[in-house]
C-alpha cells in the first residue's frame, strides 16, 4: 500500500511529512505502518497502474502548491507547468537544484564595461522544473547569486516568460520539459529564499527526485569497458561518493580566480573513479556530501579521457544537476551495497593497497609512540581513523622471510584476500564473490616502530605504499637474491624514518590498534631535530 499525506503539520503520519508524496512501498526507509491521523488525505494505489501513480503525485504536488503557507494567497503562485508568455506577473516558488556561477562577459553597448549573469534551474513538482537566468551591474548579480543556494526554496516575483531557444539554451544549460524559460531583471523582479519555518517539506523532498529517468544511467563499469568511445559524450551517472578532496584555488594568465576540486566515486564495478567540479557552487555542494554515505545521480555530466591519468574521468559542467542521496529503487540498492562494503572493510582493504586515497599534505600533527596509543585509546568510541606523522626507528622488516608471508593475492576488483584453494573472493559485498576473479599480487609486509617513548608492533605496510618505500615492484622483488633481499632490509632496520600513520580501533586485533603506513622515507636529521623540540623532547 502507498500513502500520500498532504496535511502540512501531521505528526503522526510518515516520517513527519520530511518525504511527502513520494511513492514509496510499506516496510521500506519510511515508517507507512503508523496510522495517518484522520484529518489526512490518504489514497490507495496499491493496484494501480505505475502511470496512474506518477499522475496521482503530480496532481497532489499541485494541490499541495496552492495550499502552501507563506502568508500569500494561493492564487498568487502558478505553477512552473502553467507558465506562458502571457502571464501577467507571475509568482512561482519552487526549490533550486542547479546553479551557476556569476560570469561576467564584455558588454557590447558599452565598450569596456562588463555585464555580469548566472543561472539556476527551480523545481515545483516531480515532473516540471525550469531554468531562470539573470543579467545585469556586477553588484546587484553577486548580491543576487549569494542570497541562495542549490537545495533552497526561493519565490521568485514577476519575471519574464520567454520562449527558449532548445538547440541553443538546452547545450549549455539543463534540459528542461518546458518551452520556456525565465528571466530576473533587477528593476522588475525579486527573488526571495524562503526562510526554514516558510520552506515546505513537499519542495524539499524534491531534491531526492532525478531530473532524468531513474534507469538511464551509466554505471562506473559501463564507462570503463566504453573507454575512449565515450569522450566527449555528455551522460548520467549513478555512483557513491569514495572520498572529498581539499579544494584547490588559483588564478588564470587572465588574472580571473578558479578552483578546482576532486570527488572519488565507486559502485558496484568499479572501486575508483574521478569526478571534477570547477564551479565554486559545484563545490559548494560537495562539501555538503559524507563518503561512503552518499550516493548520486548526477545528470549530464562530461566524460573525458585524461591522458595524465591514463583513464576516462567525469566532469560537473553547466548542464550538470546532481542529486544528492535519490529516493528510487536503484540508488537504494547501490546504498545498500555501500553500507555493506564499508561495513565489511572494503575500503579500508583498498587503501592500504593503494594508498593515494589520503592527502599526505593535509597531515600534519607530529606525534610520538605513546601520543599516537594515548590518542587511539580516547578515539575507541569513534569510527573515524586518527591521521599523524611519527619519526620512529624501524625495528622489524623481515624481508628475508619466506615469500608466502610477504606477498599475498587479491581480488584485483575489492582488493581483498583470495581463498587460495578456489581462487574466489572472500569479501561477501564484492562482485566477484564465490566466483573465480581476476588476481593481483601484492606486498603484504608488518612492521614495527619505535621511538624513545615505545614499539607501534605490526604496523602494516602493503601494496603502493611498500612498492614506493622500497623501490621495487613485487615482481622486482620475487627476483632478487637472498643477499640483495638483506641489503633491502638493512637500508631501513634500524634506521630513523619519516612515517605517515593512519590508526583506526580494531578490537579484534592483539594491541587494539589497527595501523596503516601511508608513506615512509628515510627521515631528514634537521626535520626530526625541529620537530622533538616542538615537542619538547
Amino acid at each position: 500500500m502507498y500513502l500520500f499525506c498532504i496535511r502540512k503539520n501531521c505528526i503522526e503520519c510518515t516520517r513527519a511529512n520530511s518525504l511527502l508524496l513520494q511513492v514509496r512501498p510499506c516496510g521500506g526507509r519510511l515508517v507507512t505502518s503508523v496510522p495517518p491521523r484522520p484529518s489526512c488525505i490518504t489514497i490507495s494505489t496499491q493496484s494501480v497502474s505505475q502511470r496512474l501513480k506518477y499522475f496521482l503525485v503530480s496532481f497532489l504536488f499541485r494541490l499541495r502548491l496552492y495550499k502552501m503557507a507563506f502568508n500569500v494567497p494561493a492564487k498568487s503562485f502558478v505553477a512552473i507547468s502553467d507558465l506562458h508568455p502571457n502571464t501577467a506577473h507571475p509568482n512561482i516558488v519552487g526549490v533550486i537544484i542547479g546553479k551557476t556561477d556569476v560570469k561576467g562577459f564584455p558588454d557590447r553597448k558599452n565598450i569596456g564595461s562588463e555585464r555580469y549573469t548566472f543561472s539556476f534551474t527551480i523545481k515545483d513538482c516531480p515532473d516540471h522544473f525550469i531554468n531562470v537566468s539573470s543579467w545585469g551591474r556586477e553588484d546587484y548579480i553577486r548580491a543576487l547569486s549569494e542570497s541562495f543556494r542549490i537545495g533552497d526554496c526561493v519565490v521568485i516575483e514577476n519575471p519574464l516568460v520567454v520562449t527558449k531557444d532548445t538547440e541553443k539554451e538546452e547545450r549549455y544549460s539543463p534540459s528542461t520539459p518546458s518551452f520556456y524559460r525565465l528571466l530576473v531583471s533587477e528593476n522588475h523582479s525579486t527573488v526571495r529564499r524562503c526562510s526554514d519555518i516558510e520552506a515546505d517539506a513537499m519542495l524539499l523532498s524534491l531534491l531526492h527526485l532525478p531530473i532524468k529517468d531513474p534507469q538511464d544511467y551509466y554505471s562506473l563499469g559501463d564507462i570503463v569497458a566504453n573507454g575512449q568511445s565515450l569522450d566527449g559524450k555528455v551522460i548520467n551517472i549513478l555512483a557513491a561518493v569514495r572520498s572529498i578532496g581539499e579544494p584547490k584555488y588559483f588564478t588564470t594568465a587572465d588574472r580571473r580566480k578558479g578552483q578546482r576540486c576532486e570527488v572519488k566515486l565507486f559502485d558496484e564495478t568499479v572501486s575508483s573513479f574521478l569526478l571534477i567540479c570547477w564551479d565554486n557552487e559545484a563545490i559548494q555542494l560537495v562539501q555538503t556530501w559524507i563518503p561512503r554515505e552518499t550516493v548520486l545521480f548526477l545528470a549530464d555530466v562530461r566524460i573525458s579521457f585524461d591522458s595524465f591519468r591514463n583513464s576516462m574521468i567525469a566532469t560537473v559542467i553547466s548542464k550538470t544537476i546532481i542529486t544528492t542521496n535519490p529516493d528510487t529503487k536503484e540508488a537504494n540498492l547501490l546504498f545498500s551495497y555501500v553500507r555493506e562494503f564499508v561495513e565489511f572493510g572494503g575500503l579500508d582493504e583498498q587503501e592500504e593497497q593503494t594508498g593515494d586515497q589520503v592527502n599526505l599534505d593535509s597531515i600534519v600533527d607530529v606525534y610520538t609512540v605513546q601520543q599516537v596509543k594515548l590518542r587511539a585509546q580516547e578515539n575507541l568510541d569513534r569510527s573515524d581513523p586518527i591521521f599523524g606523522i611519527t619519526f620512529a626507528f624501524i625495528t622489524a622488516l623481515n624481508l628475508d622471510s619466506s615469500i608466502s608471508k610477504l606477498i599475498r593475492n587479491r581480488c584485483a576488483w575489492c582488493k581483498f584476500t583470495i581463498n587460495e584453494e578456489s581462487n574466489t573472493c572472500v569479501n561477501v559485498a564484492c562482485s566477484g564473490s564465490g566466483k573465480p576473479v581476476d588476481v593481483i599480487t601484492t606486498f603484504d609486509l608488518l612492521v614495527g616502530l619505535t621511538d624513545h617513548t615505545g614499539t607501534l608492533q605490526s604496523c602494516n605496510l602493503s601494496g603502493n605504499v611498500a612498492e614506493k618505500t622500497l623501490g621495487c615492484t613485487v615482481d622486482d622483488f620475487v627476483c632478487l637474491a637472498e643477499s640483495q633481499k638483506t641489503s633491502l632490509k638493512w637500508r631501513f632496520l634500524l634506521e630513523r624514518c619519516k612515517i605517515y600513520l593512519k590508526i583506526l580501533p580494531s578490537p579484534n586485533s592483539r594491541t587494539g590498534l589497527r595501523v596503516n603506513v601511508l608513506s615512509c622515507t628515510l627521515a631528514d636529521p634537521e626535520e626530526v631535530s625541529q620537530s622533538l623540540s616542538v615537542l619538547g623532547m
